[in-house]
C-alpha cells in the first residue's frame, strides 16, 4: 500500500513547494485550495503545515465547489466579459501550455500594488 501513496506524496510536495515560493514572491500569507484535488485531505494536511509554518492561513472551499474547475473557468469568462474582454470564436485557441501568470486579468485589483504588464 505504501508504494501507491508515494506518487501522491511527491506530487503534493511539489505543489506545496511551488505554493510556498509563490506566497513569498507575491507577499501573501493565505492559501485557498480549490478544484477537484482540493478535496484531498492529505493535500489539505500538507498545505496546512506549510502555511502554519509561514504564519499564514489555509482556506478551503466546501467540497461541493471543489469538484469541477469548469465552473471556475466559466466564472473567469463571465468576469472577463463584464470587463469588456471579448474573443470571437474564430479567434479563440486552446493551449495546454498556457501560463496563467501571463494572463491579463482585468478584474483583479491587487492590494500589494502588482499590476499586469
Amino acid at each position: 500500500m505504501l508504494t501507491n501513496r508515494l506518487p501522491q506524496e511527491t506530487i503534493f510536495a511539489m505543489l506545496i513547494e511551488i505554493t510556498e515560493r509563490t506566497m513569498a514572491h507575491c507577499g501573501q500569507n493565505s492559501v485557498l485550495i480549490v478544484g477537484g484535488v482540493g478535496c484531498n485531505k492529505r493535500l489539505q494536511e500538507m498545505m496546512g503545515v506549510m502555511v502554519k509554518e509561514r504564519g499564514g492561513k489555509l482556506c478551503s472551499m466546501d467540497h461541493r465547489y471543489c469538484i469541477d474547475n469548469g465552473a471556475m473557468i466559466a466564472q473567469a469568462g463571465i468576469f472577463a466579459y463584464q470587463h469588456g474582454e471579448v474573443t470571437r470564436l474564430e479567434d479563440s485557441t486552446v493551449s495546454q501550455r498556457h501560463r496563467t501568470d501571463n494572463q491579463k486579468v482585468l478584474w483583479r485589483v491587487d492590494e500589494v500594488g502588482w499590476e499586469h504588464t
